[in-house]
């Protein structure tokens, strides 16, 4: 979470919980609930939506939507705390928002007093982010996080905001990032924040949504979202594969539990006796797809995320021992995924989750100046008068150059291209893949130094959009430096690039791998 959340959480813990109209009945497993579509159209057409849609986001090879096979559990036990375990649709969860096509755009500016709205993807405060498409009924959940996710089905991009407030008629926010509606749902070491959760993804990852409740369906046909207090979260790592971030505040965490794990029930846990049907429906999934640790929260054993205003809590109508008692029976049996034989995508297919994924960014801070840009525009015949500087672009993961005469040429050694995911730091020996993707002639080059700056390890020289270079990442490397140039003019020009490991890691990140591998501002 961005903020920590305000102790008058501490009495409203137990008084979330959920119940649904779904009727009781015994357990199914997925192949025969998948068996029973034919009997069940609401069902059949629930369980069938495309994925990437704003109703069933993400790929389909999203850890999201995929499923685990031949799990190993840990030992540790989510510890009791002053609140019971809840499931929360209100003020401390989230809403979604689908724009249509024609709605307007919208400015968002930042909160009364603050210096801009936190990027933490460009790590930058930007005094306003215009959003193309804004929805009609945005209505941000009212507690401290004030948490709310905007779909743009047309550019196909999750905006997620965290401390979204309407003031005087106007939109503002504490802090922005956007995510890909048919992607992962989860950051990559390059754009490594891409969510107003602490794990930096967006808040409607694994949310359950209102229309999933009544659907039919035995269990929810993705990975949950979870978050847990100070008590069951670990302060060191505090996050793992696929999490790439985690609250300021890990430190003080005293359990066992990084952000980014995968929490499940045993396959032999009994829902029989749950009889609230959500609960039993949520007890179901996390025996087959489990819960994503997303979040940190105030003294609740762990929080699973329901869209905000379902309104289905039976404890609104008073106090209910049996449900908290279930609650609170499920608390003692989730245990941490160790390890997983194999994975299944949510379309049923075999899958892994090493795909190579980019570990660089062009965020900056760029400069311009510098041996090596003075060297590089000299090298440049007829560059002429200096043209404005370029500045990254987040939704282009690109550094952008506005119109123009001449070259800019800017050099960014600030180490910050490499944002420091502790699962994805470059290994020595390794072979990596630098690729380019310009326009108007812009150019790109890394190169790898050591500690003392004084010796270049590595040198890609400069490449243009398409090219690429394969090296071996080299011993005692210490810091990187970017160089960007232009295109020589008039128009815009832009470069970006991606550097993605060739081949399988040896090394073991955690249980999300299908192999058994394993700062927020």
């Amino acid at each position: 979470m961005l903020t920590i959340r305000s102790a008058r959480w501490l009495l409203s813990g137990v008084f979330a919980g959920l119940a649904a109209a779904m009727g009781a009945g015994a357990w199914a497993t997925p192949q025969a609930t998948d068996k029973a579509d034919a009997a069940d159209p609401q069902a059949r057409a629930v369980r069938h939506l495309r994925f990437g849609t704003a109703d069933r986001p993400f790929a389909a090879d999203s850890p999201w939507n995929a499923r685990p096979i031949g799990v190993t559990l840990g030992s540790f036990e989510i510890p009791k705390a002053k609140n019971f375990p809840t499931m929360e649709d209100g003020k401390w969860s989230t809403g979604v928002f689908v724009a249509a096509s024609d709605d307007p755009p919208v400015t968002v500016l930042p909160l009364p007093g603050r210096k801009g709205i936190w990027d933490p993807d460009a790590e930058a405060m930007r005094e306003q982010i215009t959003i193309p498409r804004w929805p009609a009924g945005v209505v941000p959940a009212s507690a401290a996080d004030g948490h709310g996710d905007i779909v743009d089905p047309v550019d196909r991009v999750i905006h997620s905001f965290n401390v979204l407030r309407f003031i005087d008629g106007q939109w503002r926010a504490d802090q922005y990032a956007w995510t890909r509606l048919d992607g992962r749902g989860w950051g990559e070491p390059g754009h490594y924040f891409q969510g107003a959760r602490a794990a930096a993804v967006p808040t409607m990852g694994g949310l359950v949504r209102a229309k999933e409740i009544d659907d039919g369906d035995e269990l929810f046909r993705h990975a949950l979202a979870m978050s847990l207090t100070h008590t069951g979260l670990s302060a060191d790592p505090a996050y793992i594969f696929p999490a790439t971030s985690a609250d300021t505040g890990a430190r003080s965490n005293t359990g066992q539990i990084p952000q980014g794990a995968l929490m499940m029930l045993p396959p032999d846990f009994d829902v029989s006796p749950i009889e609230d049907p959500l609960l039993r429906k949520v007890a179901r999934t996390l025996k087959v797809y489990g819960a994503y640790v997303v979040d940190r929260n105030v003294e609740t054993p762990f929080v699973i995320y329901v869209e905000m205003g379902a309104n289905k809590s039976p404890m609104k109508r008073g106090w209910h021992p049996a449900f908290a008692a279930q609650l609170d029976r499920v608390r003692a049996a989730l245990r941490q995924v160790t390890a997983v034989e194999r994975w299944v995508d949510g379309n049923g297919r075999p899958m892994s989750m090493e795909t190579p994924q980019n570990q660089m960014s062009l965020r900056g801070p760029w400069r311009r100046g510098g041996a090596e840009a003075t060297a590089m525009k000299a090298a440049v015949a007829g560059a002429g008068a200096d043209r404005p500087p370029g500045v990254f672009d987040t939704r282009r993961q690109a550094v952008v150059f506005p119109p123009g005469e001449g070259i800019a040429v800017q050099v960014n050694d600030s180490g910050r291209s490499l944002q420091p995911v502790t699962w994805a730091k470059p290994e020595a020996g390794r072979r990596y893949r630098l690729t380019v993707t310009a326009t108007g002639d812009a150019k790109l080059q890394l190169q790898l130094l050591d500690a003392d700056r004084r010796t270049t390890l590595f040198d890609s020289g400069e490449l243009a959009d398409g090219a690429s270079k394969t090296f071996e990442w080299p011993q005692g490397q210490g810091a990187v430096r970017l160089t960007v140039r232009s295109g020589p003019g008039p128009g815009e020009s832009s470069v970006g690039g991606a550097l993605v490991p060739v081949e399988a890691s040896a090394a073991r990140r955690g249980p999300a791998r299908s192999d058994g591998e394993r700062s927020r501002r």
